[in-house]
């Protein structure tokens, strides 16, 4: 583990020192180690008196955060435990109402049905020559068009427009055209 800077830190790890924290306590605020903490107190001259005890014109807080922390943790098993009863409530209501309606029960072994693709193909058959969802983007790259997978299942455009075509377009003020480059409009 490489060594990290506590100087940032010296004027909290003295007030900590003060209110008697200790060196593990420290260490796990800081995400050091007990020994860069001990050396460091070490370098800054931060050790408690010559009786043991810390330098301390304030009071020591380390009960009262213990408080604290119980406090808190007590008030999340409550939280906990009435979002429990909370949602067992709300599956009795559930069941109650599947009996009321006389629907039968699900056995709990049985899979979840499997969730259909949205992604191209899901959609079904589309008739030939009927509209195809499409994007037009305009990207940083320049303009595209992007269309529906499902186009790729179109008997037309499998046999007319698969694949690199040069087109040509028309834009009007209601409609962009598409048409093949080189064709005759007869053809």
């Amino acid at each position: 583990m490489t060594r990290k800077s506590l100087r940032p830190h010296l004027n909290q790890i003295r007030s900590w020192v003060r209110q008697g924290r200790t060196d593990a306590w420290i260490a796990h605020q800081l995400e050091v180690t007990v020994q860069q903490i001990q050396a460091f107190k070490r370098e800054q001259e931060l050790e408690a008196d010559a009786d043991g005890a810390a330098a301390t014109d304030e009071v020591d807080l380390r009960a009262g955060d213990d408080e604290a922390i119980a406090a808190e943790l007590e008030a999340e098993a409550a939280k906990r435990a009435e979002e429990e009863k909370h949602a067992a409530a709300k599956a009795q209501a559930d069941a109650d109402a599947r009996a009321a309606a006389g629907e039968d029960e699900e056995p709990e072994d049985k899979p979840a049905p499997r969730r259909r693709a949205r992604r191209g193909g899901g959609r079904g058959r589309r008739k030939a020559g009927q509209p195809v969802e499409a994007t037009f983007d305009h990207g940083d790259e320049g303009y595209g068009l992007w269309l529906d997978p499902g186009v790729q299942d179109d008997p037309v455009y499998a046999e007319h427009w698969a694949g690199h075509r040069p087109v040509e377009v028309t834009i009007e003020e209601d409609q962009i055209v598409i048409r093949r480059a080189g064709v005759d409009d007869e053809s």
